[in-house]
């Protein structure tokens, strides 16, 4: 798969998401462009909600492996497919036209397995919220035991095998770490970006590939800065909104193409002191109804008019981390696994995860200590240079 990018569109193509929609789309609806998630988007393509490629900006053309191919052309494989391209322009530049999009390059030869995707991590919702002022924030979205073991259980009971992973944040973003647990005892990081940059984001392949079994655990883990902003940061689609993503390339494919999950409101909002909402629930963001100081606000607004201080912020975090999260078990075709939508509490981990030494063997001590003197010598260079003059 090869990212076509408009020349001199390179800022503005933030990612591109090919997605397979229902067979039984109306067919009358295609041919035509609409902006997402907007009032003129036709309703069917709301079934359009397996992701079955993503390419983010930075990134090159995926290949997958010889042993492993995106099918096409078997009652299985997607009828429709809708690519929503997002834009990236903070400026509000008018009257720019993109051609962008992806060429897919396949082959006559079958590959042994079938590729999926799995879209784990938190749910892109409000309910994913980041204070401001804060230098270090963790955000964790579950896809849980719960899932993976009626998905996996049901249909592949020997489990997946994970050959790629695409780790996505937006501008707060400033590390990400896949983690997996089996039987409860974690295991090595399945990827992890600990220099997350915006602009250069793309699939991981795996040094060796990953079971995942049903009863496993896999924690999507954001960490975020917010020092610069004066205001929440909130889960959405914009790029000044935030996202903490992983997108599981994995092999054979089976019915699963959401796992993922959403914290608890109401625990959230109480911290800052509501205590109750209007209900029944008729507005999106919900009003609350008391205290007095913030009655008749959006829960959004609310949030907001708090006082948040570094030390009220890492207590929320704290807090939230802890939380029961809402279950997220998607199927293709808009269908859902019985166990969406049920509360889950979050597995007992080590916060941070600490990440294993890097010991050198006696093979390579050789290679480590050249290492350390060629730095040494750098540093000595780089520090002489320094004090003669500038250097261009």
């Amino acid at each position: 798969v090869e990212p076509l990018i408009q020349k001199g569109h390179e800022n503005l193509v933030h990612h591109i998401l090919l997605y397979q929609c229902s067979s039984n789309l109306n067919d009358s609806v295609l041919d035509y462009g609409h902006e997402c998630y907007h009032p003129n988007m036709p309703d069917s393509f709301l079934t359009c909600e397996t992701v079955i490629f993503a390419w983010a900006i930075g990134g090159e053309g995926f290949t997958y492996p010889p042993h492993v191919g995106l099918s096409i052309g078997t009652a299985a494989d997607p009828l429709f497919v809708l690519m929503e391209v997002h834009y990236d322009n903070p400026s509000y530049t008018e009257g720019l036209i993109d051609n962008s999009g992806l060429r897919l390059i396949y082959t006559p030869v079958l590959r042994k397995y079938d590729a999926g995707v799995i879209e784990a991590g938190l749910w892109v919702s409000l309910f994913h919220n980041i204070p401001p002022g804060m230098p270090e924030f963790v955000s964790e979205g579950h896809c849980t035991l719960e899932c993976l073991e009626e998905a996996l259980g049901a249909e592949r009971p020997a489990g997946i095998q994970v050959f790629a992973v695409l780790l996505h944040a937006h501008l707060a973003g400033r590390a990400i770490r896949m983690r997996h647990f089996h039987n409860g005892e974690e295991q090595k990081l399945l990827a992890y970006d600990d220099e997350f940059d915006f602009n250069f984001q793309e699939f991981q392949y795996l040094k060796e590939e990953r079971t995942i079994l049903p009863g496993d655990n896999l924690i999507t883990e954001c960490h975020y800065s917010t020092v610069d902003r004066i205001r929440m940061t909130w889960g959405g689609l914009s790029t000044r909104n935030e996202m903490c993503l992983s997108y599981l390339l994995y092999y054979p494919r089976i019915n699963l193409t959401r796992c993922a999950s959403i914290p608890d409101i109401m625990e959230q909002l109480q911290f800052i002191g509501v205590k109750e909402i209007y209900r029944p629930v008729r507005t999106w963001p919900f009003i609350i109804k008391s205290p007095k100081q913030y009655k008749n606000l959006s829960f959004m607004d609310a949030m907001n008019k708090f006082k948040w201080s570094r030390s009220e912020g890492l207590s929320y975090n704290q807090l939230v981390l802890k939380l029961p999260v809402n279950v997220r078990c998607s199927k293709t075709d808009n269908a859902e696994w019985s166990i969406q939508g049920m509360t889950a509490l979050p597995p007992e981990i080590e916060r941070p995860y600490k990440t294993e030494p890097v010991i050198c063997s006696s093979s390579s001590c050789l290679s480590c200590s050249l290492f350390l003197t060629l730095l040494f010598i750098v540093q000595i260079t780089a520090s002489t240079i320094g004090n003669t003059g500038p250097f261009v």
